[in-house]
């Protein structure tokens, strides 16, 4: 591989919209392959040992892990610094899904240079970003589990308004073992009394109970069956993946408790 410059720079600038999308999606498609099919190889080249590493996608579909660019400033936005750094301190789909979020910022950002760069109007910075957002992210494509339960997380959401609707859902199946919690349901359903209302969206907050965060709707969470508190799933080291094959999940609390018994 050589130097950390990108494969699309002086010799490949787009110029129209049609072209910059083309751009973005084999920059897409190769870092996607980085982060999947070719995933056993990329996680081998992000060796912690080796100084800061950057992954590149390039427009004919191929991916590089490679230094950044020594120019100052770049010719073109630089991918995220240092994701070798991460690797061994981080479950693998973890760190794999935080390589993703960063990925698709640097689309954007290359996307959007190119934009500025060549003139684009506001129309044209439109149709272009919804070129773009018609396309699964990155990180919707690594983290597709995650996402699956996001969906289903969000149909109930949509759908709390409806009582039977709620109800029958929860009613039919099991009681969920990892989820994403939902601390304004009971304001949401009730939606009679605005004090009482208030007075349930203070004390129904819902904090992690490892690291007593407070619920953010882009972070997965379990639920332990015992004491029913919610956790991250990095605080108890779960991964979405993990959680569809466990039947009843008890936190650590529960578990050292249930040793010591």
């Amino acid at each position: 591989m050589d130097g950390g410059g990108d494969g699309g720079g002086a010799a490949y600038n787009p110029r129209t919209v049609e072209e910059v999308f083309r751009d973005f999606k084999g920059r897409r498609n190769g870092m996607i392959k980085a982060l999947t099919t070719d995933v056993q190889e990329f996680y081998r080249l992000c060796d912690p040992e080796k100084e800061n590493l950057c992954l590149y996608g390039h427009p004919n579909e191929h991916w590089e892990v490679n230094l950044p660019a020594e120019e100052v400033p770049p010719e073109l936005p630089e991918p995220v610094l240092g994701i070798n750094f991460a690797r061994d301190g981080m479950m693998e789909k973890d760190w794999l899904s935080l390589v993703a979020v960063h990925s698709d910022a640097w689309l954007l950002a290359v996307a959007f240079f190119f934009g500025a760069r060549f003139g684009f109007d506001k129309a044209d910075r439109k149709r272009l970003f919804n070129m773009m957002n018609d396309l699964p992210s990155i990180f919707e494509v690594v983290a597709g589990t995650a996402k699956k339960a996001s969906k289903e997380k969000s149909s109930v959401s949509n759908n709390s308004s409806n009582r039977s609707k709620s109800n029958s859902k929860r009613g039919s199946e099991p009681k969920p073992k990892y989820s994403k919690p939902e601390p304004k349901d009971e304001e949401e359903e009730e939606g009679v009394e605005e004090e009482d209302e208030e007075d349930d969206d203070e004390q129904g907050e819902t904090q992690c109970g490892a690291c007593g965060e407070s619920y953010a709707a882009d972070e997965f969470w379990i639920c332990c069956d015992l004491c029913e508190n919610w956790f991250h799933g990095k605080c108890v080291k779960i991964t979405p993946a993990r959680a569809e094959h466990i039947k009843q999940y008890k936190c650590p609390s529960c578990s050292n408790k249930r040793a010591r018994s």
